[in-house]
């Protein structure tokens, strides 16, 4: 259930991050713009392949991955903010659900290491 979860927050917010790509190149901002576009829809992506993972280390590393892009696409974000390419509203909105997949993310890969097997001596 949880899992489902942080899969259908990653799509929605994939979504607000290609329609947020859409705007800026609109504006013509062609830096930051293919940067926050790899790696905020990244991160739905490499939940998505968790699912499917070659066993418990393959399935965190996926996890995990999709936590450093979350990361990053955390700095793009406020990046775009301080620069005024979005306003305080747009980027709280974003920031928001950011953080909350990163949480989401921590607490995933906390409980898939918890409940790996011990490496036995």
């Amino acid at each position: 259930m949880a899992e489902s979860k942080l899969r259908e927050q990653a799509m929605e917010f994939s979504v607000e991050i290609i329609k947020l790509v859409k705007y800026l190149k609109d504006k013509r901002e062609s830096i930051i713009v293919n940067q926050i576009g790899r790696s905020g829809t990244s991160i739905g992506a490499n939940i998505y392949e968790a699912r499917y993972a070659q066993g418990r280390k393959d399935f965190i590393s996926k996890l995990e991955i999709a936590l450093k892009e979350a990361s990053e696409t955390g700095y793009w974000l406020e990046l775009l903010f301080r620069t005024g390419y979005i306003d305080a509203y747009t980027y709280k909105q974003l920031s928001d659900k950011c953080t909350t997949l990163r949480a989401m993310l921590v607490s995933s890969c906390r409980t898939a290491k918890n409940n790996s097997p011990s490496p036995h001596p």
